[in-house]
């Protein structure tokens, strides 16, 4: 899978894949404007057509390039310079498209790559009691804060008295309320976590697996 199933994350995304489309094709578009400007022409590069969307100084040091294409063109025998011009223009046309669209390629690509896999390898885990909690192992991993998210998610556990007879003890009034000063269980967090996940509580794996497909932006 390429999407996420969450709005907000499929959304993220679909920008991502657009703003690199985007990007490539701009560069795409001024590595040919910029062919056809350093390749030589019948009119000299000093009034060859400026190229749109680029600014005075880019447009400059471009034109700095023509006219070293005009002069490979002009120093070189007849023969062969049209010939060394042409490849000029054309190698600093894929080095003008190559450059910019590695370093983005860099940054988008592997990242995106890495959520597929990590997307197709939960959905696949996600089937299989096993898998989910392998999925739960993972989400024990994460960041603390993460955790204690999850485990506020958890139902808080009840709350057991212990049971007292007061015909074994004569002066235990039965009217009266339980000690306040027993020990009351702490409410759920990682701690409980990681008890639930050691002693396979469906409810702890269930909420951990959950947790982890939701990092991803899948369907539960």
């Amino acid at each position: 899978m390429w999407y996420a199933h969450n709005p907000g994350r499929r959304a993220c995304q679909l920008l991502g894949d657009g703003a690199a489309l985007l990007w490539t094709a701009l560069w795409a578009a001024v590595a040919l404007a910029v062919h056809r400007l350093v390749l030589p022409a019948s009119q000299p590069a000093s009034h060859r057509p400026r190229i749109p969307l680029l600014g005075s100084s880019v447009d400059g040091a471009l034109r700095g390039v023509a006219h070293a294409g005009d002069r490979i063109v002009s120093a070189a025998p007849a023969p062969q310079g049209p010939a060394a011009a042409q490849a000029l223009a054309v190698l600093g046309a894929v080095a003008l498209f190559v450059v910019p669209v590695s370093l983005m390629l860099t940054v988008w690509l592997p990242r995106r790559i890495r959520w597929t896999r990590q997307a197709a390898a939960a959905q696949e885990l996600a089937g299989t009691e096993d898998g989910r909690e392998l999925l739960a192992l993972r989400a024990l991993l994460r960041p603390l804060d993460e955790l204690a998210a999850t485990a506020e998610l958890l139902p808080a556990a009840p709350h057991e008295t212990p049971d007292l007879d007061p015909d074994l003890d004569p002066d235990l009034d039965p009217d009266l309320d339980p000690d306040p000063d027993l020990d009351v269980p702490p409410g759920p967090g990682p701690g409980s976590l990681a008890k639930g996940w050691r002693e396979a509580d469906p409810v702890v794996l269930d909420a951990l697996a959950d947790a982890e497909l939701q990092r991803l932006g899948l369907r539960t």
